[in-house]
């Protein structure tokens, strides 16, 4: 699951429109909207093309993209 907080906080201090971010991933403005609402999940790849974009490091990558499935893992 998504930060979404987290992932729109980036993308404000980023200065990108979201149909820009949207184009870059590969996606639609609107698929982008659903991914990032938690509608639908993100691909590595858009994963990886949103981290190289809007500079996200990996402690934020694994906040934004995967809290929520290193979470259940570790209850496991």
């Amino acid at each position: 699951m998504t930060d979404t907080e987290k992932l729109r906080g980036i993308i404000k201090t980023s200065g990108y429109k979201i149909r820009y971010i949207a184009k870059y991933a590969g996606l639609s403005y609107q698929a982008l909207l659903n991914k990032m609402n938690n509608v639908s999940d993100f691909r590595i790849c858009e994963i990886i093309k949103l981290c190289n974009l809007l500079h996200i490091n990996s402690a934020d990558r694994d906040e934004i993209f995967f809290a929520d499935n290193v979470a259940e893992i570790s209850n496991k």
